[in-house]
């Protein structure tokens, strides 16, 4: 068997080639090959980047160089080589952030503060979306943020620099935090709209500020759990009131007849709102 090379034998009984190396008494794995050639290629492409004296940078990369060994192996054993931290996911410090590679040119930033998290979370993409497996399930890593689901870019969060993949801490403006709040401008007037889904959007009001959009939602939940409502609905914290001005908001903004006297237990339901109303 070639250096670097284990053979290893799958429940049906295929026939299948590991590939790992040992650099700085760690033992590390390279990925599972259909051959002892691919395998071995592997093996020797990655102890060739290693003991080669020549500092490379993740900007160096090309395919053709490096054969057998896949692009986020290669930066996990760059930046182990450069940096002396091996992470099995696909990062590279840098002095105060680093980079997180989802491919050659599609390129995140994060802050060191987040190492530890994607040293042990592998992100994925889907379109717009990145995702983490947590707990079996598909989180967005936006949330760690402050951002919510369905927020809208330069409306309820922007990124500062204008860089949409830039997730450094100062980089991230959160305009509007809260559930069931939307954003408008009418003559140069801002407008805070409240809505919530039941079994379609209802409109709870609009208002002239956010803390009172954001009361209103709610208020709207309260009443919902109060008539029965199934669905538990993430509240807003309103980090700027005390208990008291947040009182007297509360007992002062009215709800809708429609939301006061919808009903969970039977059929009949008031209709929903238009999305245009």
């Amino acid at each position: 068997m070639q250096s670097g090379v284990f053979q290893a034998q799958k429940k049906d009984g295929t026939i299948y080639y590991r590939s790992s190396i040992t650099y700085r008494s760690k033992h590390i794995s390279l990925g599972s090959y259909r051959s002892e050639t691919e395998a071995h290629q592997a093996y020797q492409t990655a102890s060739d980047l290693l003991k080669n004296p020549k500092t490379c940078q993740p900007d160096d990369y090309v395919a053709e160089h490096y054969p057998g060994l896949p692009f986020h192996k290669w930066i996990s054993l760059l930046n182990f080589k450069n940096n002396g931290i091996y992470c099995k996911t696909p990062l590279y410090l840098r002095s105060n952030f680093f980079q997180y590679f989802l491919s050659p040119e599609d390129v995140l930033l994060f802050d060191v503060d987040d190492l530890f998290y994607y040293s042990n979370h592998s992100i994925m993409r889907r379109g717009s979306h990145l995702f983490v497996a947590e707990y079996g399930m598909q989180t967005n890593i936006r949330s760690r943020y402050g951002i919510r689901n369905f927020a809208r870019i330069d409306v309820d969060y922007r990124f500062v620099n204008g860089n949409c993949s830039d997730y450094r801490y100062s980089n991230i403006e959160i305009i509007n935090p809260y559930h069931g709040v939307t954003v408008t401008t009418e003559k140069s007037n801002t407008i805070y709209t409240t809505r919530i889904h039941i079994h379609g959007n209802y409109l709870v009001g609009r208002y002239h500020s956010l803390a009172e959009a954001a009361i209103a939602y709610n208020k709207a939940v309260d009443t919902l759990t109060q008539n029965g409502s199934p669905k538990q609905y993430a509240k807003n914290y309103i980090e700027e009131l005390s208990p008291a001005a947040y009182r007297n908001l509360y007992h002062q903004i009215p709800i809708p007849e429609k939301i006061l006297r919808y009903s969970f237990e039977t059929e009949s339901h008031p209709e929903a709102d238009s999305p245009f109303s």
